[in-house]
Parts: C-alpha cells; structure tokens; sequence
C-alpha cells in the first residue's frame, strides 16, 4: 500500500509560509487521507503490476473508478435470474457489505421461467454460514447464489480483489467488433469456487465491459493437468446490457446468456435484470441473524 505523496516546498515557497505565519496566519492543517483513497491506491497497485491488470484498471476507471468503488459501503438491488435449463427462476432483493461480502437476499419471486410466483423466504450469508429460510425452499443453493449475483453485477469492480491473477489473451471478435480481452482466475483458497475463471470483453474505444466468459466450479474438483489456465472447453457467454449509473458507478441492468464451446455461441442458456440500484444503502446487521426453522448449508462434500 502506497502512502500519500508528501511535497518538499522550495525555499521561496517557504519563505513565503514564513511570512503568512508571522503575519498571524498558519498553514492548513494536512487532511488525513480516507479509506476509500488507500484501498484504491492499494488496488492500483495491484492491478497495475501486470498487463491483463491493467486492461481490467481501464475497465474500472471507465465504469466509475476505484475510489467511487471503495467508498460504496453497499450495494442494494433487485436481481432476477432465469435459466431455461434448470426450469427455474426467481427474484430477490440483495443488500452486500461491500467491505466484508456479508449478503442478506428477501426471496420476492420463485418458480418457473414462465411462472415466477410470489414467495415469502430468505437467505443470507454471515461470513461464516450460509443460511435459508424456509428449510425447504427449493431451487436456491444459499451458498452458491449470496454472491454469485452480486459479482455478475459488481464487474469489473470486484476484479480489483486481492488474490486474483490476469492473463491478456487475443483479441476476439464479438458482433462484429474486436475487444480487448483478459482472463481472471482466483488464487488458491479464494472463496468456494477456486476454479472459476471470468473473461472479460472490454471495448477499445470506451474501456466498458460489453460481456463475459465465465466457468462455474462449484461443488467440482479444482481443475488439474498439465494445463490449469487452459482456455476451458465450455464456458457461459454473459452480454452486459442497459447501462447505468448510480452513486457514480457504472453497472448493467439486463444480461443474456449462451453456452460458449470451442470459440463459438452454442445456444441460449439464461437471463438475468437488476433494477432498483443503490451503493449507499445502510448495511442492517439484524438481517443476518439466522431464523429458528432456517437450515444451513454446507461446502460440497461436507
């Protein structure tokens, strides 16, 4: 983490505070530097250290910049997530610690892509255990679905993470247009799904995130092989549409997905909207206290 520039002043410059001062005046005093500047300066540096970083810190300064980033405290939306071949979808309202990735999720809507009902449950990550209530709801994998939502949402702001690694691959085409191109992977012990990689398309004239590759590892072995960071075989390509901007921060409100294989759009796989944004939302504490009736759900395996 870098600390903040200090300036030497010139003899002239102090001479002339010299004056002021003996007039009866006296320099400001210094202002402390907040966090939001040093977790920023911090994840510059990161990002900074390698070429696909640096793809991904124009990507952030495009949607509204670091400091923006680190100053939110929440976010809060509507996410709605539909997926043909799971016969489900639902809809919840999301309020994430930004900081401490603690997530609390009311479940308005659940059912089928072609009749989402009303619903009357929640679920919640603590930072330790992932609960749902009721017990029984179906289709939501509390662990898995707390956050999954909110990085789909917070990119490319959540790529300024430690424990990422970026690798610049080729330019590819998308709509007849080429983008520049960075694959994210997670460090070791990152998080639930250590295997997950995130490609991003970023547009070369604007620096904004046209869409994403993405792998999901969740409940699977760590990938393995001669070749780990191997360009996966299938993957899920997320456009990001219908941008806009709250609280200084640029996110998409509509995304489509299609099963990606062996460079090329397969079929349509799942939709998602966000609606209702906020990153300045106070964060409830109370929300995460597990109801009695609630169960817990474990790692895979465990």
């Amino acid at each position: 983490m870098t600390s903040p520039r200090r300036l030497t002043l010139p003899c002239l410059a102090t001479g002339i505070a010299l004056a002021v001062a003996a007039c009866g005046g006296a320099p400001p005093p210094e202002q402390p530097v907040s966090e939001a500047v040093l977790q920023a300066e911090a994840a510059t540096e990161r990002l900074s250290a390698s070429d696909g970083g640096k793809i991904v810190l124009r990507a952030i300064t495009a949607h509204g910049g670091l400091e923006a980033w680190y100053a939110a405290p929440t976010s809060s939306y509507t996410w709605e997530y539909s997926n043909a071949g799971m016969n489900a979808r639902f809809k919840t309202r999301v309020l994430v610690d930004n900081q401490t990735r603690r997530a609390h999720h009311q479940i308005l809507t659940l059912g089928t892509p072609d009749n989402p009902e009303n619903y009357d449950g929640r679920f919640a990550w603590d930072g330790e255990n992932a609960w749902i209530y009721p017990a029984d709801t179906p289709t939501i994998n509390p662990r898995f679905w707390a956050l999954t939502g909110y990085y789909f949402e917070q990119i490319p702001f959540v790529l300024a993470d430690p424990g990422l690694s970026y690798e610049v691959l080729p330019d590819e085409e998308l709509d007849g247009e080429m983008y520049d191109m960075v694959r994210v992977g997670f460090g070791t012990g990152v998080g639930d799904s250590p295997g997950d990689t995130y490609t991003l398309y970023v547009d070369k004239a604007t620096d904004m995130v046209a869409g994403i590759r993405y792998t999901v590892t969740y409940g699977r072995p760590a990938p393995s092989g001669d070749e780990p960071n191997a360009t996966p075989s299938r993957e899920t390509l997320f456009l990001y549409e219908d941008y806009t901007t709250v609280d200084g921060l640029t996110v998409a409100r509509h995304f489509m997905g299609y099963n990606f294989a062996d460079g090329a759009v397969v079929d349509f796989k799942n939709e998602a909207w966000c609606a209702e944004i906020s990153f300045s939302q106070p964060f409830d504490e109370s929300l995460l206290e597990m109801p009695e009736g609630a169960r817990i759900e474990p790692l895979p395996g465990q």
